[in-house]
């Protein structure tokens, strides 16, 4: 089990996480955009849910559960008491359907379609770079489209990327929060990324009531959930 402190950390650092704002910009619902800034084809949801496929260990808090929620939508439900706190989403991108990501990767220097070889160090560092270019171009399309929507209302920071370990394959965590003018969090969201070789996963979870799926009721559930989901995350089974 993650210890408490862990539970504080992650509760602290949403919270403080967005004191350091790098930007002034609007910020009030989840258009496509935050899922999906590189204009990849989405996968077909016309099948069984895949956190049934590659869901590993789900250590959660004490009365908490994670499991594959019903139906074929791509969502792992969390609840307490059988009462739903929140889901986080994952979409999965065919690199044949994703020319941005296949020019990311031939930048560092792999050709898409080429052998996967995450045991070489050299590939590894490529694949944490086009992933990195990934998220950074995510930040430019979140912010262009809100700034143009909603002017200077709200304040938005984005997170540092972090290098981590997502179904034993390398990835990268991001997010961002939007602040209220008038105080208080309007929104936060938490990103994780990674490669497998043939197609790019991205692992999605927010504060966020305008949004329909992936996403918390109340922030400090979210809080409390955030390094779990970290856990969960790192122990999907996706390296093949």
């Amino acid at each position: 089990m993650l210890r408490v402190y862990h539970i504080l950390l992650g509760a602290i650092l949403l919270i403080l996480i967005p004191l350091g704002a790098k930007f002034v910009l609007p910020y009030f619902s989840q258009p496509k955009v935050e899922k999906n800034p590189t204009g990849a084809t989405r996968p077909n949801s016309n099948q069984e849910n895949i956190w049934q496929k590659i869901l590993g260990n789900t250590d959660v808090p004490t009365g908490w559960q994670a499991v594959p929620c019903k139906g074929n939508a791509p969502l792992l439900c969390v609840t307490s008491n059988k009462e739903l706190l929140g889901t986080v989403e994952i979409e999965i991108y065919p690199l044949a359907n994703n020319q941005d990501f296949q020019k990311k990767l031939t930048s560092t220097g792999i050709s898409p379609g080429s052998q996967v070889d995450f045991q070489n160090s050299k590939y590894q560092t490529q694949v944490i770079k086009a992933l990195k270019a990934w998220v950074a171009d995510y930040y430019t399309s979140l912010a262009k489209d809100r700034q143009s929507k909603y002017g200077t209302q709200i304040v938005l920071t984005t997170f540092p990327q972090q290098t981590v370990t997502i179904g034993k394959l390398p990835g990268i965590r991001y997010g961002f929060a939007g602040l209220k003018r008038q105080g208080g969090i309007q929104e936060q969201y938490i990103g994780h990324v990674t490669f497998d070789g043939t197609a790019l996963y991205v692992i999605t979870t927010a504060f966020n009531s305008s949004s329909a799926t992936g996403k918390f009721e109340k922030l400090e559930n979210l809080a409390v959930f955030q390094p779990y989901l970290n856990a969960i995350a790192a122990d999907l089974r996706l390296a093949k």
